[in-house]
């Protein structure tokens, strides 16, 4: 039988040799079979399927801890979410990325040190989830733009200014979500217009004059609803027909 690699094993379900039904007389668990706690090809720990294993575990969740170092990764990672925390502080760093996303999505956010640098980004992602805000600084400068996104997500303002520059316009995207209006002027000059739209939507009136000449007619749209009105009046004649729509509306709501 072929051996898969962690990636074909991730990325894959189980084959279907694998979700027949287990040898119950080997089973060292089969008295529970008597009991109605498991249902062969259905509710089964020794299956090598993820779901049966899942469905076992969460019926017989004592039996957990004695899984944690299974050989098959799968049922590691699925012990892992049922065993006592106790124990999930015990168990040594796991080689399967799947079972350290579980252990770092339970271990208290005060102890999850050992994974702010995993090599999964995932893992890294997991715990950028979960850790406390003012330690979000240790992934602004990650080699995945996914992880810097969480980070940007969660990140206090005061560090989130970092993250103004950051090379993925996703990540720049979120920045100009969440920075104050204060500072949003730092972003006017962005590279990606969908990063200036989002920034000129929030802007101060001052720092969204500034934006009124901007190449992309939606920036210039936005900015003209928040610029200050005697800024505004060299768009009545923009070459977008939203752009001038807004401004003589404001222009015509202040004379009457």
């Amino acid at each position: 039988m072929k051996v898969l690699n962690m990636s074909e094993r991730h990325s894959e379900v189980s084959p279907l040799i694998d979700v027949m039904r287990a040898d119950c007389s080997v089973c060292p668990h089969r008295v529970l079979l008597a009991e109605g706690k498991c249902v062969p090809g259905d509710i089964c720990l020794t299956a090598q399927s993820g779901r049966q294993i899942d469905r076992f575990l969460r019926r017989n969740p004592q039996i957990a801890q004695g899984y944690l170092a299974d050989g098959f990764w799968e049922r590691r990672a699925i012990a892992a979410r049922y065993a006592p925390l106790e124990l999930m502080r015990q168990m040594p760093r796991d080689v399967d990325e799947v079972v350290r996303r579980v252990v770092a999505s339970r271990l208290p956010i005060d102890e999850l040190d050992d994974y702010l640098h995993d090599t999964d980004r995932e893992v890294r992602m997991t715990v950028a989830e979960r850790i406390a805000p003012e330690r979000l600084t240790a992934f602004i400068g990650d080699e995945d733009y996914l992880v810097r996104l969480q980070a940007a997500k969660r990140l206090p303002h005061g560090q989130l200014r970092r993250m103004v520059g950051d090379e993925d316009r996703e990540v720049r995207k979120e920045v100009a979500r969440r920075l104050p209006s204060f500072a949003l002027g730092m972003m006017a000059k962005d590279e990606d217009a969908e990063v200036r739209r989002i920034a000129a939507a929030r802007m101060l009136p001052a720092d969204a004059a500034k934006m009124l000449a901007d190449s992309d007619w939606v920036v210039r749209l936005e900015a003209a609803q928040l610029a200050p009105l005697e800024n505004i009046a060299g768009l009545v004649d923009d070459d977008e027909p939203d752009v001038r729509a807004v401004v003589r509306q404001r222009l015509n709501e202040v004379r009457f």
